[in-house]
């Protein structure tokens, strides 16, 4: 019977790391479900789900002691099952753009967790100015709204967004992208 586990992995950037995790996992009858990769600031971090027999996990993360020796941090933990656990909730994507300054995200997280809306996926970034070089900030979320939100919590992000001089656009998906 498969399992599923989430698998993290951060450390110093090198040619050949995503190949070694992948190669472990393989190792163990392993699949890689989804994943996310990226460099940040220097050190290389992955995220994934991976499934596998359940009867071949065992010993694992014993498997990744060589990358751990050297400099890696592994994290193994199960997957829940959340297949049911947003059923019937609407999906919506939020864009934010404009000048980078701190507290962004965790303005609008605050404001999401308050509102009872799921963070599904985030991605952020800063980055220079074409002509001033000034930093700029761009962030894209798929968060999920529970049935009995009602439609006041993307006006009020929005205001957010004018508080604090940034652009922030809100979109339902098609609910057949929640799956």
């Amino acid at each position: 019977m498969p399992r599923n586990i989430v698998l993290t992995l951060t450390g110093p950037d090198r040619v050949g790391v995503v190949e070694e995790v992948t190669r472990l996992v393989l190792g163990r009858g392993g699949n890689v479900e989804s994943s996310r990769m990226a460099r940040l600031g220097g050190e290389f971090a992955v995220l994934m789900l991976i499934s596998a027999p359940e009867s071949r996990l065992e010993g694992l993360e014993g498997d990744f002691e060589g990358l751990k020796a050297k400099g890696y941090t592994v994290g193994i933990a199960q997957a829940g099952s959340t297949a049911q656990e947003h059923e019937g909730w609407s999906p919506y994507h939020i864009a934010v753009d404009g000048a980078d300054h701190e507290g962004i995200i965790h303005e609008v997280a605050r404001y999401l967790a308050a509102h009872g809306i799921s963070i599904e996926e985030m991605d952020s970034e800063s980055s220079p100015a074409p002509t001033s070089g000034a930093p700029l900030f761009s962030m894209r979320a798929l968060v999920l709204a529970p049935p009995d939100a009602d439609d006041s919590w993307s006006a009020g992000i929005r205001e957010i967004g004018d508080r604090l001089n940034l652009e922030i656009e809100v979109e339902p998906l098609p609910l057949d992208l929640q799956d």
